[in-house]
């Protein structure tokens, strides 16, 4: 997996679109788009902004996850993690739809559009 597809997945799993992490990283959607394609990489400033919406740098860079400390988030949602880390992409997105339906239904806004 290229550091594109990894970009790619990390803007997923955090749940927005390409449009969303471009502003909030400070590049223009089209570069955003160059980095997930793989055409050119990530400087450390956008690299460092990623990073404080969720992005795991680690995991761009290097292709290995970094562990999350345990105490961070409770057993439940760990499972849920390693259950969605393991479906397909096409089961990602329903399982990601389900769960903004609930928050929704609850009143809980979600992190916007996914590309």
């Amino acid at each position: 997996m290229t550091m594109g597809e990894r970009l790619k997945e990390e803007r997923q799993r955090i749940g927005v679109n390409q449009t969303v992490l471009a502003e909030k990283c400070g590049v223009t959607k089209n570069t955003q788009l160059a980095y997930e394609k793989g055409d050119r990489n990530p400087d450390t400033a956008y690299l460092a902004q990623a990073a404080s919406l969720g992005v795991d740098i680690l995991y761009l860079v290097t292709g290995e996850r970094k562990p999350v400390p345990a105490d961070s988030i409770s057993a439940e949602v760990a499972e849920f993690m390693k259950v969605y880390q393991r479906v397909k992409e096409a089961d990602r997105e329903v399982l990601f739809r389900m769960v903004s339906a609930f928050a929704n239904a609850a009143g809980i806004e979600g992190k916007g559009d996914r590309d």
